[in-house]
């Protein structure tokens, strides 16, 4: 408060940007009082503070409530909410901690619903649930543009700072960076914690401050992903968490099987990276792969599945009928049916010293962060699919020069010809055919790429503080060498593909379309020998494997528990966060 006055005073309520801040009818706050409780508030009663492990959803009948960044220190006003608004954002569905605290300006009535409860209701209020999706959605945008959350500390130079970076991009994080060499605030921050800038990068998150912390310990501080240990055994296990391994998880999870899917790194895979993707069925005008990933993981968690995030796996073992994939940290999570869905990983440049252009200047996706960081250069784009197309119209926005290197002469070979109009269209994206890249030339940052003819060995120098490599990937199958059967690129064989001398598993059977050559596993996606490389393909392959996984189950060779149906079970347990009749918390999905 200032001279008397509450927190927020005079402050008004920000407009209903892209639906983040709708207003409630009768109807709808009717609704919402049937399952919450009408508690009254005065004036500085904290509703949920930043740090909190989780919190409860506030529909306001009357009075104000601000929500405020650094309570009790910084004291920064994001945001005002009076009557017919509602608080909370995505991290009320999909778990985390709080970013933000929500202190009562003036005092009033609000309707308390329970975070367990409410997230019962929504299943059952479709019309409720589209509107708070849809704000929630929109109010993380706006938190990720305000640099709420996490505070990373660092040199933009060091790989770990990097790493945490894109570690939080990826996962969707709300964040701020405070860059060593940049920041002017940056020193002092750090001389008043005691820390040198040589033991940076450092996270703040929840009131600790985390040194160069792992991503697993980093997720763990954040509250990132399914909470506790998974069940002795799962039904289905989904290694990979792209469109094709979310795919798989929400069918499995609405379809009754015990489900849960990991990810080394975080869930949405490659599309997740796009910034846009104009030719997914459903959406006319197109959709920003982060957007289409983050419905996908909502969508999996409201159906029961869990989304661990990190975890890679590093084995896979058959046992007494049924799999353990072993993980990188030790653990081990145990399915009667497996889906592979690792996808790829990004082929690199055959140039020298790449690993000193990593940290500053070369990159593997167009993020936003990346975008962000090459403002107003010249970037080149390395590549000619549609990942690398999307990306150059998306830098040519932000660049001050923008081309795309091809190493053959037309983009049709590898471009869908929407892609190949719109660069044509846009005039902003130079292509430079017949090149690729051999050496990377600057003093302290990248400065200039060099590129050869493959034809005549000719070489050419194109400016370029940028250089974002889209040229494909190799198979994430290195955890299975010989395990599975593969083809020559180390992509999985399933079906018809798989040689007869690799099918002993089956006794003289064979095996279903995309199953591998052990019974119950089965691989999608990206990851999988022969499968089309595009979005729509990947979903189709993850949805396609619940059907088959249930086919494979129904024949014997791994049985789904006697008893009622996992599908009746789950509308028989209480929700997450909330105590079941015994007092024991259920937690980890939504």
């Amino acid at each position: 408060m200032t001279n008397g006055e509450p927190l927020g005073f005079g402050i008004e309520e920000p407009v209903n940007r892209h639906g983040a801040f709708p207003r409630l009818d009768d109807e709808q706050l009717a609704r919402l009082r049937m399952v919450g409780d009408i508690v009254k508030v005065q004036r500085g009663d904290v509703l949920f503070r930043e740090g909190d492990e989780s919190y409860d959803f506030f529909a306001i009948e009357s009075g104000f409530v601000t929500i405020v960044r650094g309570y009790g220190h910084e004291n920064r006003v994001i945001a005002a909410h009076g009557p017919r608004r509602f608080l909370g954002e995505l991290n009320l569905l999909t778990g985390g901690r709080v970013y933000l605290t929500a202190v009562v300006r003036d005092p009033g009535e609000l309707i308390r619903v329970p975070r367990g409860r409410f997230r019962r209701f929504l299943r059952n209020d479709d019309e409720l649930a589209n509107i708070v999706f849809g704000a929630y959605m929109a109010r993380r945008e706006i938190l990720i543009e305000a640099g709420a959350g996490a505070k990373v500390i660092g040199s933009h130079y060091s790989r770990d700072s990097i790493r945490l970076r894109e570690f939080l991009t990826r996962n969707r994080m709300p964040h701020q960076w405070v860059d060593l060499e940049q920041d002017a605030e940056a020193e002092e921050l750090l001389r008043t914690l005691g820390i040198t800038p040589c033991e940076t990068p450092i996270v703040m998150v929840a009131g600790k401050v985390l040194r160069s912390p792992s991503n697993a310990d980093l997720a763990a501080a954040l509250g990132l992903g399914a909470r506790g240990a998974p069940p002795p055994m799962c039904d289905l296990v989904i290694v990979g968490g792209g469109p094709a391994g979310l795919a798989a998880a929400v069918y499995g999870a609405s379809e009754g099987l015990d489900t849960q899917a990991i990810d080394g790194f975080a869930f949405g895979g490659q599309a997740g990276t796009s910034s846009r993707i104009e030719n997914y069925l459903g959406f006319p005008t197109g959709i920003p792969g982060f957007e289409l990933m983050e419905n996908a993981k909502l969508q999996a968690k409201r159906f029961g599945a869990r989304l661990v995030v990190p975890g890679e796996a590093a084995g896979l073992v058959s046992e007494d009928g049924h799999y353990a994939i072993a993980l990188n940290d030790g653990g081990t999570v145990n399915g009667r049916a497996v889906v592979i869905a690792t996808g790829a990983q990004y082929r690199k440049l055959d140039v020298p010293d790449l690993e000193r252009w990593e940290s500053d200047g070369v990159y593997y996706a167009a993020t936003t962060l990346e975008a962000q960081t090459c403002f107003g250069d010249a970037v080149l784009v390395v590549g000619g699919g549609n990942s690398a197309g999307q990306a150059a119209l998306t830098l040519a926005k932000r660049a001050a020069s923008c081309k795309l290197l091809i190493r053959g002469g037309d983009l049709a070979k590898s471009m869908s010809r929407y892609l190949i109009n719109e660069i044509e269209q846009c005039g902003r994206v130079e292509v430079e055919t017949y090149g690729e890249v051999v050496e990377l030339i600057g003093d302290g940052s990248l400065e200039t790429a060099v590129v050869a003819d493959p034809r005549t060995g000719e070489r050419r120098e194109i400016d370029a503080k940028a250089v974002f490599v889209l040229i494909g990937a190799e198979p994430h199958t290195g955890w299975l060498r010989g395990l599975l059967a593969m083809d020559g690129h180390g992509f999985l064989l399933t079906g018809r593909e798989i040689p007869q001398d690799s099918l002993e598993a089956y006794g003289g059977e064979q095996p279903l379309f995309l199953e591998t050559s052990w019974p119950g596993v089965f691989a999608v996606g990206d990851v999988r020998s022969g499968s089309i490389k595009r979005c729509a393909s990947a979903v189709g392959e993850g949805s396609m494997a619940v059907s088959l996984v249930h086919q494979r189950l129904s024949e014997g060779l791994s049985a789904l528990s006697a008893g009622p149906s996992p599908e009746i079970e789950r509308d028989l347990e209480p929700l997450p966060g909330e105590p079941d009749v015994l007092g024991v918390d259920v937690v980890g999905s939504i």
